[in-house]
């Protein structure tokens, strides 16, 4: 096995990841890293200082790849069973790095910014800031209303990284601020992510760690 991912089955943007491998079949060895435990941060951190989920470790290659939206970008280029997550169109390839990135700051930052508040200490939390991330997260869902409200996928009628991204995104999205009421296009969607086998399996393997996720 030449690729090992360093990850934390909690974490969203290792589902990303795990979504594009299990959705393409590349073979990968798991490596769950709990940072609760202080030798194993310490091992992690000597990797990737930062020391953020995910990693991507081509052992073969000698290489090393933080940052799932690069993750993904070194499968598609590698392995041809991935190269279908980016499209060689340079035109549709945009669409989709365009989509990939709205999920990540726009959806996705929002939904961290307030998870990210639940876990602060009392005198610590940031009341405006969240307010800001849910008007913002509302701003975003809208968007995904308008563009996903004929069906298909993030950017027309095949599975992107694009999708690997708005599943993790949405879905949190939705734990932190149900949307079903409010934005029916966004939730039609989210309803075909999790319905497509390889989010499905990335849910059933996170289910066991839930209890762990900050309701409020």
């Amino acid at each position: 096995m030449t690729l090992r991912l360093y990850y934390h089955p909690l974490a969203s943007y290792c589902w990303k990841v795990l979504i594009a491998l299990y959705e393409t079949g590349v073979p990968f060895e798991p490596e769950l890293i709990d940072l609760q435990d202080p030798d194993a941060r310490e091992r992690f951190v000597r990797m990737t200082p930062l020391g953020k989920f995910p990693v991507l470790v081509d052992e073969a290659g000698g290489k090393g790849f933080p940052e799932s939206s690069i993750i993904i970008e070194y499968l598609a280029g590698k392995y041809p069973a991935a190269a279908k997550l980016i499209p060689a169109d340079r035109d549709l390839a945009l669409r989709v790095r365009l989509s990939d990135r709205f999920y990540d700051l726009y959806v996705h930052e929002k939904m961290q910014k307030i998870v990210g508040d639940r876990i602060r200490p009392a005198g610590e939390k940031d009341p405006s800031g969240v307010a800001r991330a849910r008007t913002e997260l509302e701003i975003a869902l809208s968007l995904v209303d308008r563009d996903m409200g004929e069906g298909g996928w993030a950017t027309g009628l095949t599975f992107t990284m694009a999708d690997c991204a708005a599943a993790p995104a949405l879905y949190y999205a939705n734990q932190v601020a149900p949307f079903g009421e409010h934005h029916a296009g966004a939730a039609r969607y989210l309803e075909r992510l999790m319905s497509r086998p390889s989010f499905a399996r990335v849910l059933a393997e996170a289910e066991p760690y839930f209890a762990m996720f900050p309701k409020s």
